[in-house]
């Protein structure tokens, strides 16, 4: 059976993104779950992953150790989790990457913390400016897709889930968004998936604590 390789759900963005695709796309996989930021974690790691870093994903001799990569090898399993329509496709690609390799002052000032609740804290200028373009991109594509269903491309994408750990950061840290970004956090958060990893992060921390 595939494996994917994750570390702490309270923690870590990266390993939701692909564990999230693969689970709405109902694509198998065993969970292999490596707490981070201990003494043991990198050799931990680096026993699956030839990165040293999480997430990745293992199917027989194939590895991808990239969250977004993960999510693009799943698409190829199951091709609904890109949109069908081809330029509809591009734009999810595309703020789907921007997300993948941007927002570098919300990741610093605001980490994805699933358990936890810190209103207000993080909000430098350079967050604001994240968190305003973040918003434009939600806002942008439910003006365009949202016809098709309550996700950002209408039915759920490899967007959804690349952009699912900002959902959690503006949970903990009580950012106001306007109705239409509310209403598709809100299916984002009745997702099944999306409870079952925030079960699971509380499951962690009780079961063995930091």
């Amino acid at each position: 059976m595939r494996q994917l390789v994750i570390g702490d759900k309270n923690l870590s963005s990266w390993s939701l993104r692909p564990w999230l695709a693969l689970t709405v796309a109902g694509i198998d996989f065993a969970e292999v779950n490596v707490r981070l930021g201990r003494p043991e974690t990198k050799a931990a790691i680096l026993r699956h992953s030839p990165s040293g870093k999480v997430p990745c994903l293992i199917d027989g001799r194939t590895l991808v150790w990239d969250s977004l990569a993960i999510c693009e090898y799943a698409a190829e399993l199951a091709p609904a989790l890109w949109p069908a329509d081809a330029a509809a496709r591009a734009e999810a690609r595309a703020v789907s990457a921007e997300m993948h390799s941007g927002f570098t002052a919300l990741r610093q000032n605001m980490p994805m913390e699933v358990c936890a609740s810190r209103p207000g804290e993080g909000r430098t200028p350079e967050v604001e400016a994240d968190v305003a373009r973040i918003l434009a991109i939600w806002e942008a594509c439910r003006a365009r897709h949202g016809a098709g269903g309550p996700f950002l491309f209408g039915a759920f994408s490899i967007a959804d889930a690349m952009y699912a750990p900002v959902v959690w950061r503006f949970t903990t840290y009580a950012v106001a968004v306007p109705p239409v970004v509310r209403a598709w956090m809100d299916a984002m958060l009745a997702l099944p998936a999306m409870q079952a990893w925030r079960a699971g992060a509380a499951a962690e921390l009780v079961a063995r604590p930091a």
